[in-house]
């Protein structure tokens, strides 16, 4: 096959996923003419050949290095923003390279290009090589594909999705805030896709390849009452098939973001200090990824750098306390039909019956705890080694009605939307802003809060659960991302109503 370079891939891919002049878009104009799904994808586009991804690994593990792989990726992103009811912004952008890793005990060695000649490829090996300084090895001679399963299947691909199908959805995202209320004076509506390809080939013979898709339409409003300004978001999205996207979910979408807007000129500040909070399902879930979850993956317990590091098998909750890590639910963002790493996506349980069971390993991790790879190796791009992540976290349903669990709390509050957290990974210290709550009062939901954070520590919280509730929610958004090591991931969380016997509130002194 006649190899191409990247600059002449990129300028060809540039016509469906570039950037175009605003007033000049025609609607239907804007399609890719990318190809439909491929098991072989790298090699028929690009000439990625097993025998050349062999030669790449031995000059990878040329040095003595105990591991190596190859991580190939091409993404094509779009975006098509609309402001006030005119087209903004209508985008594309196009990642092509290939990272490629050398492990040698605990140690990585990478290098990364976005050309995928052979000579360049080389060249990046040899950088990654230098992490060891011994006599050679060879890779497998053969590879083995891994064999997963499909969590989020494709009717056709999201670059095949002409402009003239989005507009329609943004456009009724921004009517539908403005008719819904006469407070407000500001619309942004949005439509972001992405599709990924990946091909993991590693040196011990696993060759892997999938397509992830990702993709979130969104309403970030202003309103205005009397001089003052309240500000609100709302999106839904995940790893879907185009379909998804309706106008009635476009509707929807204003609904939600005008309501949780304008209720805010309502809103109150709770009186601060200590006190009991309930947390509301959903969206919550993302404390528990934060202050709790990433004290769970393998590399901050390696190092003794977490809480977590000395108690598996101990007591972190109560019984009826269960958390998982899974990558096997349908669309969502933080699922995964296999992960960096090439390992096939799976559900890990970390908290069993209010014991710590296990930690999200990637291989690294795994082999220094002799046990297997959870399926947690994840990187940003090409540019990035993998380093265990979490997917979608969540704690399982409890027992308790949700209205049994406010009833009980004399005085608190009920937290519906957080953002704009702090953590210190190592204590699980944090401090998140309330952005949707209410006060809750003799057993009873009453005014709505604003301007508020809360405070705690997230391993003493999770002791300090003491109702969970049946109603098991997942966060259904679309723009979820988890920073770490410098990279960001999609992931996704949730929960159940519970409530937190007491965590500081910081209201009005």
């Amino acid at each position: 096959m006649k190899l191409i370079n990247r600059r002449s891939f990129l300028k060809n891919s540039a016509a469906g996923a570039g950037a175009l002049a605003l007033s000049r878009i025609i609607p239907g104009s804007w399609v890719s003419t990318t190809k439909a799904i491929s098991k072989e994808y790298f090699e028929s586009e690009f000439g990625i050949d097993d025998g050349m991804c062999r030669r790449v690994l031995d000059k990878a593990l040329s040095r003595g290095g105990d591991f190596a792989d190859l991580y190939f990726e091409h993404t094509i992103s779009n975006w098509v923003l609309l402001e006030d009811g005119k087209v903004d912004r209508a985008y594309g952008s196009v990642d092509l390279g290939v990272g490629i890793r050398t492990v040698k005990g605990e140690q990585t060695g990478y290098g990364f290009t976005q050309e995928l000649t052979e000579e360049s490829m080389m060249a990046a090996a040899a950088t990654a090589a230098t992490i060891a300084n011994t006599s050679g090895k060879k890779s497998d001679s053969t590879f083995v594909k891994q064999k997963s399963e499909n969590y989020y299947p494709l009717k056709s691909l999201l670059t095949d999705v002409p402009l003239s199908s989005k507009l329609p959805l943004v456009k009724t995202v921004n009517d539908t805030c403005f008719e819904l209320s006469d407070l407000i004076v500001k619309v942004r509506a949005g439509l972001h896709d992405s599709q990924k390809r990946m091909m993991i080939v590693t040196s011990d013979g696993v060759k892997a390849e999938d397509l992830l898709p990702r993709n979130y339409l969104y309403a970030s409003i202003v309103a205005e009452k009397n001089g003052r300004k309240e500000q609100g978001w709302f999106n839904y999205g995940g790893r879907r098939d185009f379909s998804y996207y309706t106008l009635e979910r476009a509707e929807e979408i204003a609904k939600k973001a005008v309501d949780q807007t304008v209720v805010l000129f309502d809103a109150i500040q709770p009186p601060a200090g200590e006190m009991p909070v309930v947390l509301g399902p959903g969206i919550t879930g993302i404390l528990l990824h934060e202050a709790i979850g990433h004290g769970m993956e393998a590399d901050f317990n390696k190092k003794n750098v977490s809480t977590y590091a000395t108690m598996i098998g101990k007591k972190v909750a109560e019984p009826f306390v269960t958390i998982v890590d899974d990558a096997t639910i349908p669309h969502q963002l933080g699922s995964l039909n296999i992960d960096d790493e090439g390992v096939p996506g799976k559900r890990t349980v970390l908290v069993e019956d209010g014991i710590l069971t296990s930690y999200l390993h990637d291989k690294i991790s795994a082999s220094y705890y002799k046990v297997e790879p959870t399926g947690n190796g994840r990187r940003q791009s090409y540019q990035h080694y993998p380093v265990p992540r979490m997917r979608n976290t969540y704690m399982l349903a409890g027992s308790a009605q949700s209205e049994d669990v406010i009833k009980s709390v004399e005085k608190g509050i009920y937290v519906q939307n957080v953002s704009n957290g702090q953590v210190k990974i190592g204590e699980g210290d944090f401090a998140f802003y309330v952005s949707q709550g209410q006060m809750i009062e003799n057993g009873k939901l009453t005014a709505p809060i604003k301007d508020v954070n809360i405070m705690g520590n997230g391993p003493k919280m999770l002791t300090n659960v003491t109702m969970v509730a049946d109603n098991l929610e997942l966060n259904q958004g679309g723009t979820g991302s988890c920073g770490k090591d410098g990279q960001r991931v999609p992931c996704s969380f949730g929960q159940p109503t519970c409530l937190v016997k007491s965590m500081t509130v910081g209201g009005i002194q």
